[in-house]
């Protein structure tokens, strides 16, 4: 289906910029890597006439998983309006293997291939930046939440206790000599969960290693590139991250 270039560029400004303007927010959401953690632990008492204490928890209130599928959505919606216009103001084209894979992204014209390598620029400064999961603990994806958690950790809450002690015995003419000393005494125990909306180091490293791919993938097709089409393109972008995010 043909369409106007007209059209084509003004819809590629909008989604660009609210494109920049919710991968900025997360940027600085990214920063506060306390947004990504949450908890929720329990406590039991260690006697049935133990103090009781509520559950604490923290909710987490940012997902690395949701953001990327945002960001990867909308990057991906970009690209295929930038192509659109990219395919009607050039004759050059290539086809677009990563790593020797054709994933379906054929006749590309060069001005294109320099818009993915710009925004694979971008997106490696972005998933670079991206939280990660405390190495220190062993983490389980939970499906339901799509969050990480931890394995639970018990804790013991003690409580002081003053209990006499006899310094000495009794005799005839002494009564016993006491002395109270205190001492803690464990009363009952935290189990403890973290929860987590970082990713695992080895799942960023993966996505890093797939972006430089597709860079490397993207400079070897602009110099083949020498053809053209005008058309309305629909797909690169999904095919891309698909890719990317698979």
């Amino acid at each position: 289906m043909e369409i106007r270039l007209s059209k084509v560029i003004s819809t590629e400004k909008d989604k660009k910029s609210r494109h920049n303007a919710r991968t900025s927010q997360y940027h600085h959401t990214c920063e506060k890597q306390q947004l990504f953690n949450g908890m929720h632990k329990v406590y039991q008492p260690k006697s049935e006439d133990g103090e009781l204490f509520p559950p604490e928890s923290v909710r987490v209130q940012a997902n690395v998983a949701e953001y990327l599928e945002t960001i990867g959505k909308s990057l991906s919606e970009i690209m295929d309006v930038v192509a659109t216009k990219d395919y009607g103001n050039t004759i050059a084209k290539a086809d677009l293997v990563i790593e020797g894979t054709d994933i379906n992204i054929k006749d590309v014209p060069p001005t294109f291939f320099l818009f993915i390598e710009k925004q694979m620029n971008d997106m490696y400064k972005f998933v670079s930046k991206l939280p990660e999961l405390d190495p220190a603990e062993s983490w389980a994806k939970d499906e339901d939440s799509g969050l990480f958690k931890s394995e639970i950790r018990k804790t013991h809450r003690t409580h002081k206790i003053q209990k006499p002690i006899v310094l000495y015995d009794a005799t005839p003419e002494h009564p016993a000599q006491t002395q109270l000393v205190t001492s803690d005494e464990i009363i009952g125990y935290w189990d403890t969960m973290k929860i987590s909306g970082a990713i695992p180091a080895t799942r960023k490293k993966i996505l890093l290693d797939r972006i430089i791919k597709v860079m490397e993938a993207v400079v070897h097709a602009r110099e083949e590139a020498n053809s053209t089409a005008v058309k309305d393109v629909k797909g690169i972008g999904a095919s891309i991250m698909g890719y990317l995010f698979a």
